[in-house]
C-alpha cells in the first residue's frame, strides 16, 4: 500500500449536494454518516439512551454549553439527561452543515457545524445555536463508537 492510500480520505456529502449515504462510499465513512443521523434523531426524540449508545464508555467530551468537559459515559449520560429534561415542551432539531468525514483503518473523524434549534411542539422556532463540531470515532472490540467529541460555539455567520 503506498502512502497516499493510507492517508485519511475526506468524504464531504454537504458540499457535494449528495445524500449522506451513497453507493461507492467507503464503508467506514458511510457508517459514521449513519451515526451522525442517529445522533440527530436521538436529539429530536430526546432519547438519552439512543444518544449515549453512540459513545464509548471512556469517551471524552468537550461540550460548549455546560461544565465544559466530561470523562466517561456516566458523566455524559447525566449531562444529556439533565439537558433534555430542561426542555420539557420543546423538540431539538439538529442540522449539520459542511460536514466532512474521513476514515482510515480503525479510526474515523467527522467535522463541520451543527445547528441546534429548540422548536415548540407546534413547530415554532424558539432559539438556536450554531456549534463547531468534531467527532473522533474508533473501532474497539469490533464496535464503532465516538471516543472524543468537541463542540464550541461558532461565531455568527
Amino acid at each position: 500500500m503506498n502512502d497516499d492510500s493510507r492517508r485519511m480520505q475526506p468524504y464531504n456529502p454537504g458540499r457535494a449536494g449528495l445524500s449522506l449515504i451513497q453507493s461507492g462510499v467507503d464503508d467506514v465513512r458511510e457508517l459514521i454518516a449513519g451515526m451522525l443521523e442517529r445522533y440527530k434523531v436521538a436529539f429530536f426524540s430526546k432519547d438519552v439512551e439512543a444518544l449515549v449508545e453512540l459513545y464509548d464508555r471512556d469517551a471524552r467530551i468537550f461540550d460548549a454549553c455546560t461544565q465544559g468537559s466530561y470523562e466517561g459515559l456516566g458523566a455524559w449520560r447525566r449531562c444529556v439527561k439533565a439537558w433534555f429534561e430542561s426542555l420539557p415542551d420543546e423538540r431539538l432539531l439538529v442540522v449539520s452543515e459542511g460536514m466532512e468525514i474521513a476514515a482510515s483503518g480503525e479510526l474515523g473523524a467527522a467535522q463541520g457545524f451543527m445547528m441546534y434549534t429548540a422548536m415548540s411542539r407546534s413547530g415554532i422556532e424558539r432559539r438556536s445555536m450554531k456549534n463547531r463540531f468534531t467527532w473522533i470515532v474508533e473501532r474497539r472490540f469490533g464496535v464503532w463508537k465516538v471516543v472524543h467529541e468537541h463542540t464550541s460555539l461558532a461565531g455568527s455567520s
